[in-house]
């Protein structure tokens, strides 16, 4: 007897990132499930669209659809927590708690409440694979204090989850993206508010992240290739973390001639 391969649920699947890691994993013969709070199937990504709207900050939401999903389309063995929200960039006394909260549910409790609800159904059937969409900003230190918090957070769920279930055949990880050329990102870019060379100066490749370099990690730590990893951070930056200490030295030399 044949063993159902599954589907990849990715959530927050409609854009960005996670749009990216639909497309990429039909590429790779996975089939991919597309959630997301406002479902919209990407442009030329041969992906299922669950058509209702899947709210991660809401746990009766997420059991629902979850339900609905693997009654529709067969079980979960791959799951991609991609949905999240980014905050704006306060001093700590404007920040106002409402926004605070927000972030943290959806950023962070959303996650560990998807996590949970795919992963005991996998537990169950003693396979599976979560890979986590944390940040470089969990690792250091940004003037975006509930997303950086939350991401963190994320992180470290990510280890503990994969303590949790490693005995049972489900693999968990995170890839932490850096600076990644999404259309927010671009948007932000165009209006003023980032700066493209302030955003890639530290970064030891001296650019942007790709959304389709993150996809290509989180599809590997899905896939069979990665059977004996589990409980990692994978940061996919562009070389931001290496280079970012470089600066307090005079910063990278990326303009330098090379001998």
């Amino acid at each position: 007897m044949t063993q159902d391969p599954g589907i990849v649920l990715v959530t927050g699947g409609s854009r960005g990132i996670g749009a990216a890691t639909a497309a990429v994993l039909a590429q790779q013969g996975f089939q991919p499930v597309i959630a997301d709070i406002a479902p919209e199937a990407p442009d030329g990504t041969p992906a299922i669209l669950w058509p209702e709207p899947f709210d991660v900050g809401s746990e009766a939401c997420v059991m629902s659809g979850i339900a609905g999903i693997e009654a529709a389309h067969g079980p979960i063995t791959g799951l991609v927590n991609a949905a999240g929200v980014f905050g704006k960039m306060h001093t700590v006394e404007r920040i106002r708690m409402e926004n605070w909260d927000r972030e943290v549910a959806i950023d962070l409790r959303g996650t560990f409440v998807v996590s949970r609800a795919v992963g005991v159904r996998m537990a169950e059937r003693r396979r599976g694979a979560i890979v986590n969409v944390a940040s470089i900003s969990g690792m250091t230190s940004a003037p975006v204090h509930a997303y950086a918090a939350a991401k963190a957070g994320v992180i470290q769920m990510t280890q503990t989850l994969a303590a949790e279930w490693g005995h049972v055949g489900v693999r968990v990880n995170a890839v932490s993206p850096g600076f990644t050329r999404t259309a927010a990102l671009e948007a932000g870019i165009a209006s003023g508010a980032l700066d493209q060379h302030r955003l890639t100066r530290n970064t030891a490749m001296g650019r942007l992240v790709e959304p389709v370099e993150i996809a290509h990690a989180i599809v590997w730590l899905l896939g069979a290739t990665s059977s004996g990893v589990t409980g990692i951070n994978l940061p996919v930056d562009a070389g931001f973390v290496a280079g970012a200490t470089w600066d307090a030295y005079g910063g990278l030399r990326h303009d330098e001639a090379r001998v």
